[in-house]
């Protein structure tokens, strides 16, 4: 992933060095394991412990003349043991490390997801307590249909991340495995004893049935989880460039006043450019999630057609959302609400949203559905049209209405509250 969207904790993880270092540590686990079921003379294990190296560099020299990464590594590492460096990749194949090592870069990212998830929940969960009672209108296809609170929004956001916390955890766990079987999941070398006393060292599950290689299923799991946060963050993002469009201009995105720039042009601009980042890095995601599923069905009991995308998807995927989910934090705990505007917003339409609120009082008082219907509707278009409020028309064409019990915004507000006390479940 390019430099611009890569967060520091994310780049080490995925870097050249690190994930030598963790195939390193997969050798050596192994190399432990063996000296203690007595197949790996002590003093030897003692000196791969002590010797074993290798530079990313030397690596990458190695690796212009096998043309295979896996082997230039143990070249390299052997190498620097000395004799006792022909204990390095004893009874492995390349699999064996290449999915072990990928399981525990994939443990680390997924805490760091993880813990970047459970934050942007909690930051939901501060504003929409704090906008409980922030009156503002809801809107379907668009339109403005009935008040609401913002602090309704924004908690409808807030259980969606911790579903989106929920599944990146269980997707987490399940690519938190190794596997240590040898050539086509045999264990012809080693035996699965030594597999479950290096995946203990190493804080990994143990594959049930390994082909050679993890099932990839386990990866397309966590790549679809991926991409439904990030499904989720586009939305809350695409809320946040709607609400501040210049006729809406109900919330804003936090704007550094006096350093940043909005436009190279108009210097009036202050547009959502954090949001419309999100909304872009979530197509990518999902474009991530397409290619993991491809990556499932592999020929017979492996090929490597799967390995060459999980150099791409599997780093760019974590670390996009990482970055993506902090961007969200920013804003949600940034963003600016200008409640006057909220309720400047609700005359727009001179109360013809309180169309169903009149609607049932008239059906409460007597009135057929359809006839109350009429009426109301009637009454609410006249209001668009001529400016007239409909509470003057109401009290026109339906004398019987309490009209003071019909256009009481505080009712969306008491409801209101009711809904974001369920954010105490979180």
């Amino acid at each position: 992933m390019i430099e611009r969207y890569t967060r520091p904790e994310m780049r080490a993880l995925w870097s050249e060095q690190r994930k030598l270092e963790t195939w390193l540590a997969v050798e050596l686990a192994v190399v432990d394991a063996l000296a203690e079921a007595g197949a790996v003379p002590d003093e030897d294990a003692a000196l791969v412990r002590e010797r074993a190296a290798f530079t990313v560099e030397a690596v990458q020299e190695r690796e212009e003349v096998t043309d295979h990464d896996v082997a230039a590594f143990v070249d390299v590492v052997a190498e620097s043991v000395g004799e006792a460096g022909r204990w390095v990749h004893h009874g492995l194949t390349s699999s064996d490390v290449l999915d072990t090592a990928l399981g525990l870069q994939l443990s680390q990212a997924g805490l760091v997801l993880v813990s970047g998830a459970r934050d942007l929940r909690e930051a939901l969960v501060r504003r929409a307590r704090e906008h409980a009672h922030t009156l503002c209108v809801g809107r379907t296809h668009g339109v403005h249909a009935e008040p609401t609170t913002f602090g309704v929004k924004l908690a409808g956001f807030a259980f969606e991340a911790d579903r989106n916390l929920h599944r990146l955890e269980r997707a987490v766990q399940g690519v938190s495995v190794g596997a240590l079987s040898g050539a086509v999941g045999t264990y012809s070398a080693n035996g699965p004893e030594i597999e479950e006393a290096v995946l203990r060292r190493l804080g990994l599950a143990r594959e049930d049935v390994s082909t050679q290689v993890v099932p990839r299923d386990r990866h397309a799991e966590l790549l679809g989880a991926i991409a439904l946060a990030g499904a989720g963050l586009e939305r809350f993002a695409t809320e946040m460039r709607h609400l501040q469009r210049t006729e809406v201009r109900e919330v804003e995105e936090p704007f550094r006043a006096g350093a940043q720039k909005g436009s190279s042009a108009m210097p009036h601009k202050r547009n959502p450019i954090v949001s419309e980042r999100i909304t872009g890095i979530a197509r990518l995601l999902r474009g991530y999630a397409q290619a993991g599923l491809e990556n499932v069905a592999l020929w017979h009991e492996r090929d490597i057609s799967h390995s060459s995308v999980e150099r791409v998807t599997l780093p760019d995927a974590t670390i996009l959302l990482d970055y993506a989910q902090h961007l969200a934090i920013r804003v949600v705990d940034g963003m600016v609400v200008d409640a006057d505007r909220m309720r400047s917003n609700l005359e727009l339409t001179h109360g013809a949203l309180y169309s169903q609120r009149a609607l049932l009082a008239l059906v409460e008082a007597g009135r057929s559905r359809d006839d109350a219907y009429r009426i109301v509707q009637e009454a609410a278009q006249r209001a668009y049209r001529e400016g007239i409020p409909m509470r003057e028309l109401l009290a026109e064409s339906a004398p019987e209405l309490d009209l003071d019990s019909v256009f009481d915004a505080g009712a969306f507000v008491r409801n209101a509250r009711d809904i974001v006390a369920r954010l105490d479940r979180l």
